[in-house]
């Protein structure tokens, strides 16, 4: 691999030429081209990839293939798929791609053919689910479960909450209705709600961390875990006790067994994942658990294989072709070339409302990164700033600085082309599909204003400045022939593998996040003090005000 800084090479000094060169052009100059729209176009796994509202030309993508030809994005695509120690300050894989292996595929890393264990798991969680499904996982005194509430955070949250939202018209007609739930904050406020209102006969908890200490986890953990035991055992219910609760009410979802067992959860009951998956690429498997309960496995393993079919076109297709390399030189052309540090990220469709969030997460804790491999500190920006909304709701938030604002921003247009055509009452369906086409035209009509300004419209005069729209934004949209489990899981790779081709050109590491560990040290360090109410007086004076102000607090409801 090449170690050189990549903005020392040539190619990112040609391209730092020709942003010079084509900045004064505005969009709308490039839209004489007739032929634009097809030429920055491609296709794969579902997806349509429309990049012609970028702020390019033919010039500036062949300037940006020849950067990606000297950071060898080509050979880090067969590292990374082939199982070589890319996260390297951690000196391990980052395997998320073998999780959608079909079973007859063979990947052999550090000695050992991975993907038998992953499919074991697979088959593990496919038992699991048909208990659920046949009203056979019962509750400690027989009835069947009902409610799964999911503790996690992180990726142990917002990737299955985001897909069993997406996906929650794909539930199985002829199985038992499980309903699933998602607590991940460290306050209890969403746990608390649930188990006022949940029977603790009919729930069961899902306590899902790949280290099994994450602490926002475990204390609700902890909660639910007393709840039920007052509530079913205290409470002198017969024939119930402790190991029965655990047992019927309890799964595991983690790298470490032992610190599973030693904290209660049946043997039987225990999902494993590998170190080399990270948790926020850790849908694919057992951690998509809830995504199982919710769709059923044969459309989790639709979702997986929609992954794998972008892995494939991922490995293979030429970086010209290649839509995960060209989301991604998109991206490094707007944040190092044209200085756009802000992405909103904007889904026209209602069941994709948790999908910025997931993506959140996916890049700015992959690509929030200002080291290099070697240790370096980059001299050139890395990850923009990620948000988004659904666009409709968006519409009436903030496309007005999108618009009218200061700050420029790159926005992602994600929306199917096909919905409710398979709604059977005739009326419903016209009006359904019509709703559906107005959300399209709402979604074409905005890039397409951010792109023109006031060319947009046709309107004698002149406009005043209140109303003046300057366009020159750049935006990608992103077409789903429609959403199915093989689609979205065909998006969320194409986003994966963006975010891992932008890492390799700014020559960081996407798989690791030790940005987050020193608040979780210091975070400990205070609830200590906290607790016994000493300690603080070494804390700088705001944070010594800060927690003085709780003890007073806690003074005052003592008394």
């Amino acid at each position: 691999m090449n170690h050189a800084p990549i903005d020392q090479t040539g190619a990112w000094q040609r391209l730092k030429e020709h942003a010079e060169e084509v900045r004064p052009t505005h969009l709308r100059e490039l839209f004489a081209d007739q032929a634009r729209g097809s030429a920055f176009t491609r296709r794969a796994a579902g997806l349509t990839l429309d990049l012609s509202k970028q702020r390019w030309n033919d010039t500036t993508l062949e300037r940006l293939l020849d950067l990606a030809r000297e950071a060898e994005v080509s050979q880090r695509i067969q590292a990374l798929l082939s199982g070589e120690h890319v996260n390297v300050s951690e000196d391990r894989p980052a395997l998320h791609t073998a999780l959608r292996l079909p079973a007859e595929a063979s990947l052999v890393v550090d000695g050992e053919d991975v993907v038998p264990g992953v499919h074991a798991t697979l088959d593990r969680m496919a038992t699991m689910v048909e208990r659920f499904h046949s009203r056979q996982w019962r509750g400690a005194t027989g009835r069947p479960i009902h409610d799964v509430v999911n503790l996690g955070v992180g990726g142990s949250d917002l990737g299955p909450l985001m897909v069993t939202h997406a996906l929650a018209d794909y539930r199985p007609t002829d199985a038992h209705h499980v309903e699933v739930h998602f607590a991940s904050t460290m306050d209890g406020s969403q746990l608390a709600d649930y188990l006022k209102r949940f029977n603790p006969e009919t729930t069961l908890f899902v306590i899902s961390s790949k280290s099994f200490t994450t602490i926002d986890t475990l204390s609700n953990a902890r909660t639910a875990r007393d709840w039920l035991m007052a509530r079913l055992v205290e409470d002198g219910i017969q024939g119930v006790d402790e190991e029965m609760v655990m047992r019927q009410h309890f799964i595991g979802v983690s790298a470490k067994p032992d610190k599973m067992s030693e904290w209660g959860i049946a043997e039987a009951n225990q999902l494993l994942f590998w170190e080399w998956v990270g948790g926020r690429y850790s849908l694919w498997g057992a951690i998509g658990l809830p995504i199982a309960l919710v769709i059923g496995m044969a459309n989790f393993r639709e979702l997986l294989a929609g992954a794998h079919a972008m892995d494939k076109h991922f490995a293979a297709a030429p970086l010209g072709d290649n839509l995960p390399v060209l989301l991604a030189l998109a991206g490094i052309w707007n944040v190092n070339f044209l200085d756009i540090r802000a992405h909103s990220i904007l889904p026209y469709d209602g069941r994709l409302e948790h999908f910025a969030a997931y993506l959140e997460q996916l890049e700015m804790e992959s690509n929030g990164k200002s080291a290099t491999h070697d240790g370096r500190q980059v001299n050139y920006s890395t990850c923009p700033v990620l948000w988004g909304q659904l666009g409709p709701n968006a519409q009436h938030a903030f496309y007005q600085l999108l618009h009218q604002g200061t700050q420029p921003v790159v926005c992602d247009f994600i929306a199917p082309l096909k919905r409710y055509d398979d709604v059977e009452d005739a009326a419903t369906r016209q009006h359904l599909m019509g709703q559906h086409r107005l959300t399209l035209a709402n979604c074409f009509a905005q890039s397409r204003l951010l792109m023109l300004g006031d060319d947009a419209i046709d309107e004698p005069g002149e406009r005043p400045g209140h109303k003046r729209y300057r366009g020159n934004q750049p935006s990608t949209t992103l077409l789903l022939d429609r959403l199915t489990p093989a689609t979205l899981g065909a998006l969320i790779a194409l986003y994966e593998h963006k975010v891992f081709v932008q890492a390799t050109i700014w020559g960081i590491n996407s798989f690791d996040q030790w940005g987050v560990e020193l608040g979780k040290q210091i975070a400990g360090e205070t609830e200590r003090i906290l607790a016994e109410r000493q300690g603080h007086e070494k804390m700088d004076a705001s944070t010594r005000a800060l927690v003085e102000a709780v003890w007073n607090a806690e003074r005052e409801n003592e008394r």
